[in-house]
């Protein structure tokens, strides 16, 4: 039974690999049984127009209508010599064929162009009695081959349609794909860039530092490199957070928390342990609902503004950190006195710049980074938005 099943299956794998052979069994099928229908008092004038009719189907995938025109001048030269031949059904697969192919025009057309030859075929070859009950029949064949043409059209324009949704889905999930996996690449070099710059910049400071004091004060200096190797280890933990997540197995992944407006304290603190003066002051009314993207954005602006600061400030400059909160947004101001030449080095940090002016696009913010007006130091400005319920006023911190 299941090799059964199996054979229409088989037939249209060979109907697709060579179509050509479908055609001429068809037409060996339609002479041979012209060899055992109706035909007048010899059979040999009855297979010779069954093989007249039937030959054009070769070229019935390729060219159609021309094919179902040629059988249909062929079977009007069968009517005229008056010789009844099976091969008639030849103009039912060419009629079945322009349905499959052609628009409703042209198979309406090709339809009114075989009822005429139905018409004529019941008038000559159904006799008085029957010259009904013949056109009925032939009409009923018609009728069943167009319809069956329209209905494979339709289901092949389907499919077809059902395919290209597929593809601009698949094509469509792709791009999406890449978006993403490019937005993730930006995320990671901007995370990448800030925890490298700043550590590896608060351990230069310290190590220079250490260099400077390791004769006159070897207390300092020991206690300069102690501050090194902790910004270092913290440097190196930060970083395995957050190459974990291109890790596959994220069950043994660091989940630690992001560092948020509570770790600015911290943060300020190492930066003090380097030498520079930082004064750090919050005002305004806190919300409680602020985002933690909000709050890492934030606190790596921060980071990156003193971490330039370090860079390029040098030895005698200072820095304050004020945090203005409104009832939906945030305010963050970094300003150095650091000098013009501060400026002119800082303005010359791309990456870092544009870092922080993409998270604050993120929280519909503009990062105004510039020399102050009075030419003393740089300034770094920026207020990102949210929405959010107020919460008790914080204490500013000194």
């Amino acid at each position: 039974m299941s090799r059964l099943d199996d054979v229409p299956a088989r037939l249209r794998a060979l109907g697709s690999r060579a179509p050509w052979l479908i055609d001429v069994a068809l037409i060996a099928g339609i002479v041979l049984l012209s060899l055992r229908g109706p035909h007048d008092s010899h059979v040999l004038p009855g297979a010779m127009w069954s093989l007249i009719l039937a030959l054009p189907l070769l070229a019935r995938r390729r060219w159609p209508v021309p094919t179902f025109a040629a059988i249909a001048t062929i079977a009007f030269g069968q009517w005229l010599a008056d010789v009844r031949a099976f091969g008639d059904c030849a103009l039912l697969v060419a009629f079945y064929t322009v349905a499959v192919t052609q628009p409703i025009r042209t198979t309406v057309l090709a339809a009114l162009v075989l009822e005429v030859g139905v018409v004529l075929a019941a008038l000559r070859w159904g006799g008085e009695d029957t010259e009904l009950n013949a056109f009925v029949a032939l009409s009923a064949f018609a009728t069943a081959a167009g319809v069956m043409g329209v209905n494979v059209r339709n289901r092949r324009a389907l499919l077809a349609s059902l395919e290209e949704r597929a593809v601009r889905l698949e094509r469509e999930r792709d791009q999406q794909g890449q978006l993403a996996a490019g937005a993730e690449r930006a995320r990671i070099a901007r995370e990448m860039h800030d925890i490298v710059a700043h550590n590896l910049s608060v351990m230069i400071a310290l190590a220079d530092g250490a260099a400077y004091a390791v004769r006159d004060a070897p207390d300092r200096a020991q206690d300069a490199m102690q501050r090194a190797s902790r910004t270092g280890r913290q440097a190196l933990n930060e970083m395995r957070r957050l190459l974990g997540v291109l890790r596959e197995d994220t069950a043994a992944q660091d989940l630690s928390p992001q560092p948020g407006l509570d770790a600015i304290d911290t943060l300020v603190e190492q930066v003090r342990g380097t030498g520079l003066p930082v004064r750090y002051e919050v005002s305004g009314t806190p919300s409680e609902a602020i985002p933690a993207g909000l709050q890492l954005a934030v606190y790596r602006i921060v980071q990156e503004a003193l971490t330039n600061t370090l860079k390029h400030a040098g030895p005698d400059a200072g820095a304050q950190v004020t945090l203005t909160f409104g009832a939906h947004d945030v305010g963050v101001e970094i300003v150095d006195d650091g000098g013009p030449a501060s400026a002119v080095a800082a303005a010359d940090e791309g990456g870092g710049l544009r870092g922080m002016r993409e998270r604050a696009a993120v929280y519909d913010g503009m990062v105004a980074s510039g020399p102050r007006p009075d030419g003393a130091g740089w300034r770094t400005a920026t207020t990102l938005t949210f929405a959010g319920r107020p919460s008790p006023t914080i204490a500013a911190h000194a």
